[in-house]
């Protein structure tokens, strides 16, 4: 009967703590937005600060997925919220935080990228982005939708905006709007109709205040803005209101879960000490809120152990991470800093400062990244070594709660990687899509193209991760990446774009050659042609314009004979002499065995023979030759 009884005490008791517990199981991810480097107006000075410190506040407030992207173009902007809507389509609880320009346009509101223009106040629909799509981006989450805004500063683009219609209204800070999806919340930094300021130091007072309270562990969140609103009225002198639009339900939806309250029903037999239980309970409750503060609080109870050991690790991975925080933003002040110099002609010993500054800052920031990979690579692998060793205890309760096991302290060893959900799987593959070593859907299956998008991205950010699975080392590398990594590769013809390949287009003339560049076609030379009446004549034509060959002698003449009779006092004379006539044209020089000349004389005609010539002699008559032939 006693121990039927301890049963369902316990049965009780392990319901309460489930009830108690539905938040540890939530998913949350944040999409995080400062865009300062504004290019068409005054640059602004806090966004890019402030979405440093939101970034820093959902990390340490344990969400999923942070995402912080900062001097966003249109076009980055779309993209950066599309891949933002996958990621919250399983998630509960999906917040966008923005800092930098909005306007409001005809009752509209709509947030700025750094490369708008706005010349016309037409140019609104087609350079920014409205509200509607930013709550697109959140509506997959079931719990909680919630977008924050820090965008009603003074707006700069409407001093110079051309208007198209006289009667467009043109709004001063943000509009009113009320959300139509449930469960969604829309924080402005102030109030609609008026503007925020931006604050005396590298923070606005809004931001601040939300740092301060919306990760309170336990706290409903439209109790959290309202202790914003009470703190930035009192910071600027009741100047500046900030206001959320949109309801909940009853109950309260706190952004980070509280520590929940477990009730026993009086069990009859109290349960035995045990030390080491209560501790990782302990422990776990401080790893779900995620902070400093938390893991603190924990070591001030349990200050040695292993899960001390454990919170302590936890501590200096938050530390490394704050610490590469601040050691960036300080390397891009810096270098902003000396490229202002640079570009203002400033002295050649003010210059050579501001770039050892620079230089100093960004070794820092290298430093300070390799110690966060560092930290967050020993944290991992420390817990894995907690979650080993619980797996073994609830196989052996009994050496579970052994002196020796309460004593141990972590053992951060390299571990194979083992099989990963679904969603580690797939998170990995959508940060790898964002640095661009990935071009393949985000399927949740780690085959060979993740692998190989893994291993490029091993190449070009000088790691070493293990590319056989997922792993949480690698989505928390991948995440300390804002821009691209894997350099984009683009085909014969094609040219990169930003984030992707585009057509090259050469002018008319020209043509891609193999250096992909565009070259004019060269013009071709005319060439001569013989026309009709050119080829019927050609036989003749080539019979009359033989040409003889090299060394071929020359065609032999006609030769005629000629007879002159002579009468003289002495008799009568017969002289004979060859004729010559000009040789026909002849279709091809054949070579003769002789001169070609005929020699007679009172007898016969022969050739005359090889190497030999007739010479006129004159005169002639019966026995005389008026020719002789002379041989040399």
């Amino acid at each position: 009967m006693s121990w039927s009884i301890r049963l369902s005490g316990f049965l009780v008791a392990a319901a309460l703590l489930l009830v108690g517990h539905p938040a540890l199981a939530e998913k949350r991810v944040a999409l995080v937005i400062g865009n300062s480097a504004y290019q068409n107006v005054p640059q602004l000075t806090n966004p890019a600060n402030d979405g440093a410190v939101m970034t820093q506040t959902f990390k340490s407030a344990g969400f999923d997925v942070v995402d912080y992207r900062r001097d966003l173009t249109a076009r980055e902007t779309r993209r950066a919220l599309r891949d933002f809507a996958d990621a919250a389509r399983d998630a509960d609880i999906a917040v966008v935080y923005y800092a930098g320009h909005g306007m409001e346009v005809e009752g509209s509101n709509y947030l700025i990228p750094i490369d708008a223009r706005l010349e016309r106040d037409t140019d609104v629909y087609d350079e920014t982005l409205s509200l509607d799509r930013i709550l697109v981006a959140v509506e997959p989450a079931k719990k909680l939708r919630l977008v924050i805004l820090d965008a009603c500063r003074d707006n700069p683009f409407t001093r110079n905006m051309q208007r198209t219609v006289a009667t467009r209204s043109l709004g001063r800070g943000l509009a009113k709007v009320e959300p139509t999806s449930p469960n969604t919340l829309i924080a402005y930094s102030a109030k609609a109709g008026s503007t925020a300021q931006d604050g005396d130091g590298s923070n606005s007072p809004f931001t601040l205040a939300l740092s301060r309270h919306i990760a309170t562990p336990g706290l409903d969140v439209r109790k959290a803005f309202g202790f914003v609103r009470d703190e930035v009225l009192k910071s600027t002198s009741n100047r500046q209101e900030p206001f959320v639009y949109g309801s909940l339900g009853g109950e309260d939806v706190p952004l980070v879960p509280g520590v929940p309250r477990v009730v026993t029903q009086m069990p009859v037999t109290p349960p035995a000490a045990n030390p080491q239980a209560d501790m990782r309970r302990d422990y776990e409750l401080a790893m779900q809120v995620g902070n400093k503060g938390a893991l603190n609080a924990f070591l001030a109870q349990y200050p040695d152990g292993f899960y001390a050991s454990l919170a302590k690790l936890q501590i200096e991975k938050l530390t490394a991470e704050e610490n590469r925080a601040a050691a960036a933003e300080k390397a891009r002040v810096t270098e902003a800093e000396r490229a202002r110099l640079a570009s203002e002609g400033a002295r050649k010993d003010t210059l050579a400062k501001a770039e050892a500054e620079a230089k100093a800052a960004e070794q820092a920031r290298v430093a300070a990244e390799k110690a966060n990979q560092l930290a967050q690579q020993q944290a991992a692998e420390a817990e894995r070594k907690r979650q080993e060793q619980q797996l073994a205890a609830a196989d052996n309760p009994r050496a579970a709660t052994s002196p020796a096991a309460a004593t141990q302290g972590p053992q951060v060893a390299s571990l194979t990687p083992a099989s990963q959900p679904a969603d580690l799987t797939k998170s990995v593959q959508l940060e790898l899509r964002r640095v661009g070593c990935l071009t393949e859907d985000a399927d949740g299956d780690w085959g060979s193209a993740s692998r190989r998008s893994l291993s490029q991205f091993n190449r070009y950010a000088g790691t070493k991760l293990d590319t056989q699975a997922a792993s949480a080392d690698a989505l928390q590398a991948i995440k300390l990446k804002q821009a691209r990594v894997c350099p984009l590769v683009c085909q014969h013809g094609y040219k990169s774009d930003g984030d992707r390949c585009t057509r090259i287009v050469c002018a008319e003339g020209s043509f891609v050659n193999d250096d992909n560049e565009c070259e004019k076609r060269r013009e071709k030379k005319p060439v001569a042609k013989r026309d009709t009446s050119d080829d019927e004549d050609m036989p003749s034509r080539r019979r009359a314009r033989v040409t003889p060959e090299p060394n071929a002698p020359m065609p032999a003449p006609n030769v005629g004979i000629g007879v002159g009779i002579g009468v003289g006092g002495g008799g009568v004379g017969i002289g004979v002499a060859p004729s010559f006539a000009p040789p026909k044209p002849q279709a091809q020089a054949r070579p003769k065995p002789s001169s070609g000349q005929i020699y007679c004389d009172a007898y016969l005609c022969r050739p005359v023979r090889q190497g030999c010539r007739l010479e006129y002699r004159g005169g002639g008559g019966p026995g005389v030759n008026a020719t002789a032939e002379v041989c040399n």
